[in-house]
């Protein structure tokens, strides 16, 4: 009964854990501008920083900002995930498939992110289309490898007992394989969404009047640093909101799972 309870107390009040870094990250920032290690203009504090974000939200350039971003990576981030699933189911799938898209995919992988910037530009113009196009490149790559690494990881005693079974080659891609290889998949599509914030302040620099990427470029232009924590602080919450979320969808989708990860949950 006891244990019952401490459980049904944990489940009621949120551990303060998470908190706990935050808060020291904060206490710290504080503290470096308090005894002088940085000057003001170099770090200033946390009241500088969120008198500038009222300041930008009262004007309605913060939400410009946050809109213009997160449309930016919703967009990208759906575009490339899909065609990773697509492009990665077949290349796990088939054995031709892999030898005629694995070596290009995996060379085109190790391309900075700078290179595409400019390329984009030349070919797409300076519009939406080549932000677009860069976030999906960011999140393409993460959400490919790992889903192709969980369908040639699955167990082949699976693909056997299915066979027993009489189920078809396709059959046994949709309803052994591609389930078998689900938590990868999730694992992906977190990373594909961690790689999508990083790319959009890429493209952000490059020709745009708003956004989180345009608004560090202009601040640091007009030497605005506290403006510039201000972006750096909503990315940061974004793409943990971002992560919280699909962290959420792999624990639900993911629940039949029996892992030390979900025993201690």
């Amino acid at each position: 009964m006891r244990a019952t309870a401490a459980v049904t107390a944990r489940r009621r009040w949120p551990s303060p854990l998470p908190w706990i870094l935050p808060a020291a990250i904060l206490a710290a920032w504080w503290a470096v501008g308090v005894f002088g290690i940085f000057a003001a203009h170099q770090v200033p504090p946390p009241s500088v920083v969120f008198d500038a974000a009222i300041g930008l939200w009262r004007r309605g350039l913060l939400q410009q900002d946050l809109v213009s971003t997160t449309v930016r990576v919703a967009e990208g981030f759906a575009l490339g995930s899909v065609v990773a699933i697509v492009l990665g189911t077949l290349t796990g799938l088939s054995r031709r498939a892999d030898t005629m898209l694995e070596p290009t995919l995996q060379a085109l992988r190790t391309v900075p992110t700078l290179a595409w910037a400019p390329l984009l530009l030349l070919w797409l113009g300076i519009d939406e289309p080549p932000k677009i196009t860069l976030v999906a490149i960011g999140a393409f790559f993460p959400v490919y490898v790992n889903l192709v690494a969980g369908i040639t990881g699955v167990d082949r005693k699976l693909v056997e007992v299915a066979r027993v079974f009489d189920l078809g080659r396709w059959e046994i891609a949709r309803r052994v394989v591609l389930p078998a290889s689900l938590p990868e998949l999730l694992t992906g599509l977190r990373l594909g969404a961690t790689q999508a914030w990083l790319f959009v302040v890429v493209a952000e620099f490059f020709g745009s009047s708003q956004g989180l990427g345009f608004r560090l470029t202009d601040s640091q232009q007009s030497t605005r640093v506290d403006l510039m924590f201000v972006a750096l602080v909503a990315l940061a919450i974004l793409g943990k909101a971002t992560d919280g979320a699909l962290r959420a969808i792999e624990r639900r989708v993911l629940r039949w799972r029996d892992t030390i990860g979900e025993a201690r949950r």
